[in-house]
């Protein structure tokens, strides 16, 4: 339980690296990377795992990367989003259960959940196992209006817009969040792409 926020606080951010239309068709993998931070100001650290593109293993490889690592003392699990490597979808409930941490995703632009159901069911044959995922997420909360958006699992919703006000740095995305994207884009594409 998170009562105060303090400035330091310990979070992961995740995001995914780039892949390409073939890579879906052949199920390769991107990478995930995780980087911690004390607040907006301090990398402590940095975890990597690879997932399959439009696979079902982002969840487990999240938990895995958090229960294994040696940082301890994490508060915060911060996702960039609940999709990763195309329709690699996040159990955000089992994620917070599985590690004992609260999870804040934070979204850019409002989702458009019905044509996301759409294209699940016409490329998937597990497409209801995948919609009943998206469903489950809790409710989007708007912190900036047209700008930002974020959902909160295991935390109320001021405690969680505290959280990510206190790991943005500048702009509007979780400083986690944006080195993690960098790192992973670096990786996967050999140099690293704007936010």
């Amino acid at each position: 339980m998170i009562r105060k926020v303090k400035p330091q606080i310990r979070v992961v951010g995740f995001d995914d690296g780039a892949f390409s239309f073939s890579s879906k068709l052949k199920h390769e993998k991107t990478i995930l990377i995780g980087v911690v931070m004390k607040g907006s100001l301090e990398v402590v650290g940095v975890l990597a795992r690879w997932i399959t593109v439009d696979g079902r293993d982002a969840t487990e490889a999240m938990i895995d990367a958090v229960n294994s690592s040696r940082f301890k003392d994490l508060r915060v699990i911060l996702l960039k989003g609940i999709t990763y490597a195309g329709f690699n979808i996040v159990d955000l409930e089992r994620l917070h259960r599985e590690t004992n941490l609260p999870v804040v995703v934070v979204i850019r632009k409002r989702p458009d959940v019905l044509s996301m159901e759409d294209a699940l069911r016409k490329h998937f044959q597990d497409a209801e196992e995948r919609i009943t995922l998206l469903r489950k997420a809790p409710s989007l909360v708007e912190l900036i209006p047209e700008k930002l958006y974020f959902q909160a699992v295991g935390l109320d919703e001021k405690t969680a817009a505290e959280v990510i006000r206190v790991t943005t740095r500048t702009g509007f995305i979780p400083e986690p969040l944006r080195l993690a994207h960098m790192i992973a884009s670096a990786v996967m594409t050999g140099e690293s792409r704007r936010e």
